[in-house]
Order: C-alpha cells, then structure tokens, then sequence
C-alpha cells in the first residue's frame, strides 16, 4: 500500500501539533453558541446551511485538521465539499501565494494573460488525458463550478442551435438559475416560477436502489436502453437536446459512482446522437476518485468537461476545458470579472504539479479503499449501515432504518434521523463530514488527498464510535 510522501511536509509544525491534540482527545466536545456564531445566526441570510450541522467558529488550520476558537481540534473530512485537495495551508500553496505577492503582480487581470496564467494553463494541460488536451480549448470562468456549468450550457447550445439538456436524477450541478435547471433534488427549486424549463432527467444508474428495481448489470443495460429510446425515438417526445451533463460519482446526490460499463454505454449513445456530452468533474477532478478524472476509469473521452473546487488549491477559480469543434461562441459569450484571479492560478499550479509529482491519485485510491475495507466490515455489525460506496477518497455511507419495512425497491427506508445523529457524534468526537444524498441520509467523508494510513485508522475509529453513540447497537445488530 503507497503512503505518499505529501505526508511528510509540514506546515511549520502546526498540523503535527494539531495532531497530537487531536489524538489526545480523552471525551466528547461538548458544543455551546460563543459571540461569533450568535452574531452569524442574527445577521447572515436564512439560506446559510454548513453552520445548522456543523456549528463551530474556525480560527486555525493545517493538513487535515481545523481548530475552532475554543481550541477544540477537529479531523476535516468535508474539505471544503472536496475543493482542499492538499488539506489547508499546504506549504506549496502558501509559498505560491506570497511569491505572487512578493513579485508584485497584478492581482486580478480579468481574462488578459500573465506568465502565472500562462504556466497555469501548461500545469492544467498537462493533467489532461493526451486525446482530450490536443483537441481542446479552455474557458475560465467566474469562481464557482456553477458558473463553469453556465458556460458548458452556452457552449452547446450556441454549437448545436438546440435548446433541451439532458440531466441526470440525483443530479447537483450548482445552485445559479441554470445549473439548478440541472439539479434532481426537488426543495430548491419548488419557490423558483420556470426554473424546470428545458431540462430533461433520465435515470441514474443507482445500485443500490435502481429505479428498474433491478441489479448490477440488468440495471445498467436497461438504463442504457431508455436512453437509447430517449434519443433515437421520433416519438419520445424529447426534442434533439444541445447536451448531456452528468457526474460520473454524482456527489451531493449520495456518492453514487456510475459503473464503467455505463459510462462507456452513455458515451457510445451520444456519439450515435451528436450530442456533445458534458462531464461535471468539479468535485470528482484531480485525484480525488483514485484517478486525475473520474471519466478516466471509464477510458472515454467527453466534450466538455467543468472543473472547479482543487484546481485553485483552495482559492476560487473555475474552467472548462471541450473540443475545439464547439469553439463556435462569439467574444464575450461568457464573462466575468474575476475569472483573472492570480493568486487562484499560481495555487491552482502548484497544487496541479504537487498532485501529480507525488502521486496523489494513486494515495487517494490507497487510501479509500482501506477506509471502504474497514466500514464494510463496521457494517456487518450494524444493519443501519445500508450500503457502503465510492471510489478513491469519495466515500458514502448510506444509512437505513431496517425495521421500517422495503421502499418501491425492496431495500430497507432511508433514515435521515440517525445519519444526522451520526454526523453529531463524530463532530462531537473531534470529525467533520457531511450529509447527503436522498433525504440527506448518506454520511459522506471527502478529506484531502494528503490523508495517511494513521490517520484513516483514526477516522474509522471516530465512525464506528460515533455509530455506536447515535443508537446503532444492540438489538439492531445482525
């Protein structure tokens, strides 16, 4: 098993220091509202949501851990929803940074180049598979992933002249007007009037409950067929779409990987179609599934690809890279003020070259599949734990209610109550992760890519307590 050697740099002794204490927890935290989140409750918008679950007031942080205020220490296995590929304040990224500062370079440059910029560019190529990078071009976008989205729609439509997109259930593409056109979930768009135009959904291929009600490869041909049907039937009622989006491990969706063969499948029907095919890499790209891109286990080639969250090694930028046969947009088609950001792109290069020179995809792909070995085997314990998926450091744990009786496809009802109970319990025992998926009943764990064999195991331990606290034992056994 690989430990990359990114493990050994050090943030000045920091994260060292935050590990010890971490380690050296002895009880759970107990958790009590302090100025600074009363004043963030009283004044900022309704529509906030991390500080609802994970109430803490942050101070300092270093590789995968955080400090809040109180000085209490926490493991970060949400990392900024995927974007700290590095963990925080990795010392490349530091030394990028004050290097743009010290040479005294123009900050933000809207889209004019500067040799940051330039070396950026060759740094991001260079990830690129070989048949993607020869053909492609790039547009830098604003600094969110929802705008890189935005730009992948003008694109395909403006090269095909349609206007129908294909999307995904389970779909999260980014919360502008859009991009939410996109989403599968339903409660953010239900008080928006029209937002459901123009999109199409299509079935996911969600194993665990797969809208056939069927399994493994059953379900994936039969996915494969509708969309077959969707896009070669005269009468399906569908117009010719502009393009299909979708992620390959879909994220807020549940942490469903789409398997190989059906990713090939959905490549191979919108070639026949001459739909171009958006992948939605934002969270998946650079390492985090175990290769550079999440296409890539799949050997396909997409049209367009939307990147954000690593690639600005913790600061906002975003990108989308897509065959040079769709380079048929006019100037300023798609703008934005910030897409010059400096500070992003010298970041964003030295996290591209850190990844790659130490191998990360191949830690991340180490590293999850020990934790995935490790909570299969927690889940022979607790039925609760329905399923167990990902790949790489993409990690979801879907949690059930196995005596509620089988939903419409015979596995056991989702249980919101406990997945939330479990997040609480790991906060409290020093572990930051995330909800998601149908009913927010599937725990996610996304930590930096710097993540090592101690650290998993430590982890693992703070989950299977965690699971143990929230009422998982006992009768609910096996």
């Amino acid at each position: 098993m690989q430990t990359s050697t990114a493990t050994t740099v050090t943030s000045g002794g920091i994260d060292d220091d935050l590990g010890r204490r971490h380690d050296a927890l002895s009880r759970p935290y107990d958790f009590a509202s302090n100025a600074l989140l009363e004043r963030q409750s009283a004044r900022e918008s309704n529509a906030r949501s991390y500080p609802r679950r994970i109430p803490l007031a942050l101070r300092r942080a270093a590789g995968i851990y955080v400090e809040d205020v109180e000085g209490r220490v926490f493991i970060d296995c949400l990392a900024g929803a995927g974007t700290l590929a590095l963990g925080h304040n990795h010392p490349v990224v530091i030394a990028a940074i004050e290097q743009v500062l010290k040479d005294g370079l123009p900050l933000l440059t809207l889209d004019l180049t500067t040799p940051v910029k330039d070396r950026f560019m060759q740094d991001l190529f260079d990830t690129l598979p070989s048949e993607l990078a020869r053909d492609a071009k790039v547009q830098f976008c604003g600094p969110t992933g929802a705008d890189a989205v935005e730009a992948a729609l003008k694109l395909v439509k403006t090269a095909t002249g349609r206007g129908t997109l294909l999307a995904f259930h389970g779909a999260y593409h980014g919360m502008t007007q859009g991009a939410l056109n996109l989403m599968g979930s339903l409660s953010p768009k239900r008080p928006l009037q029209g937002v459901l135009q123009g999109a199409q959904f299509l079935p996911f291929p969600y194993d665990y409950r797969c809208p056939f009600g069927l399994r493994g490869d059953a379900g994936v041909q039969a996915g494969l067929a509708y969309i077959g049907t969707v896009l070669d039937d005269p009468e399906s009622g569908v117009p010719a779409p502009a393009g299909m989006i979708f992620e390959v491990i879909q994220g807020e969706g549940g942490v469903i990987p789409a398997p190989d063969e059906w990713v090939r499948g959905v490549r191979k029907l919108t070639t026949q179609a001459n739909v171009p095919m958006i992948v939605d890499e934002v969270q998946t790209g650079f390492g985090r599934t175990g290769r550079m891109f999440a296409f890539e286990h799949a050997g396909i080639t997409p049209d367009v690809v939307t990147l954000s969250k690593a690639i600005g090694g913790s600061l906002p930028l975003s990108v989308v890279i897509y065959k040079k046969e769709l380079n048929t947009w006019l100037p300023g088609a798609h703008a934005g003020t910030f897409r010059g950001n400096q500070m992003a792109m010298a970041a964003g290069s030295a996290t591209l070259r850190f990844i790659r020179a130490e191998g990360l995809p191949e830690q991340a792909h180490a590293m999850g599949a020990l934790l995935v070995r490790k909570l299969r085997q927690l889940q022979n314990e607790y039925s609760q734990l329905g399923d167990v998926r990902g790949r790489g450091l993409m990690i979801g744990v879907e949690i059930v209610d196995p005596d509620a009786g089988p939903d419409s496809h015979g596995r056991p009802k989702a249980n919101p109550a406990l997945a939330s109970r479990i997040q609480r319990a790991c906060l409290e025992r020093g572990l930051i992760l995330e909800l998601g998926g149908r009913h927010g009943s599937v725990v996610r764990l996304l930590p930096p890519l710097i993540i090592n064999e101690r650290q998993i195991d430590r982890v693992f331990e703070i989950f299977a307590v965690a699971v143990a606290a929230a009422g998982s034992q006992g009768d609910s056994r096996r």
